[in-house]
């Protein structure tokens, strides 16, 4: 277990984190000492608790609003997909009423070329 040492509010506090996430620990303290620090320049000096408490709820604040942005993307993701199939659906009617209609075109041109094909047999006949 590894220790860190971080600064919040100009006092030093010693943390313990996992090894390798010293680095990342060190962030989020910096993180919050901004909020920390903004709303001391804001306020001036009201309290360690007091900017602790508004700290942490600014940082909480942005927590709330990027879980609703994920939410938003989530659905927009699923509207995305629900579009795509809906494509790929109508997509591959499309091919099949395409199929059936070059199959029916196919037997006609076919029907045709027999009648040609009869209609001049008859006529090398009667020659």
């Amino acid at each position: 277990m590894a220790e860190v040492s971080v600064e919040i509010n100009g006092r030093k506090f010693r943390m313990a984190c996992e090894d390798g996430q010293e680095e990342h620990l060190e962030g989020l303290a910096s993180r919050f000492n901004i909020h920390v620090e903004r709303f001391k320049g804001s306020f001036g000096e009201i309290g360690d608790n007091r900017l602790t408490v508004m700290g942490g709820i600014a940082v909480l604040d942005e927590l709330v609003e990027a879980e609703r942005k994920i939410e938003e993307l989530k659905r927009e993701i699923e509207q995305v997909r629900a579009d795509s199939q809906a494509v790929s659906d109508e997509s591959v009617a499309l091919e099949a009423r395409f199929a059936k209609k070059l199959a029916e075109t196919a037997r006609k041109i076919e029907a045709v070329a027999t009648v040609i094909d009869e209609t001049a047999q008859g006529n090398e006949a009667g020659t």
